[in-house]
């Protein structure tokens, strides 16, 4: 299964392998609060992000270049593919916005991989704040 949560979220048993996937450090959080690891080159481009971040880019324009840059360089996300097929991973971001990040659209592009694989792990979830 694989699950995207903000890094600013209590540390659960069921998160399973926990990675950060933004390119930038989450502000306010020390190192040691990550309980996983930092996959920082799986994140978009600083150009693709900043771009979003202005908002010159929609989240489904936003959805199809970091695609094309998730397949142009399968060497950065393909590690995550054997965490998810072995069990729950948990892929953290900093953003507020739990609906339009990286960490989904990466999840989604990790389910179509395993897909390709065979059978598939369980459906994405995404972790919601605590009461919303």
């Amino acid at each position: 299964m694989i699950c995207c949560k903000r890094v600013y979220q209590s540390v659960s048993p069921e998160d399973g392998q926990r990675v950060l996937v933004d390119r930038l450090w989450p502000r306010n959080m020390r190192k040691d609060a990550l309980h996983g690891q930092w996959l920082r080159d799986v994140a978009p481009s600083d150009a693709l992000r900043r771009a979003f971040h202005a908002g010159d880019l929609d989240f489904a324009g936003f959805s199809e270049h970091y695609r094309a840059e998730l397949a142009a360089h399968p060497e950065h996300w393909y590690p995550l593919l054997d965490l998810a097929a072995k069990g729950t991973l948990t892929l953290l971001f900093a953003g507020k916005d739990t609906a339009h990040n990286n960490a989904q659209v990466l999840a989604d592009w990790l389910e179509e991989e395993l897909d390709r694989r065979g059978p598939g792990s369980s459906p994405v979830c995404y972790a919601q704040e605590p009461g919303g």
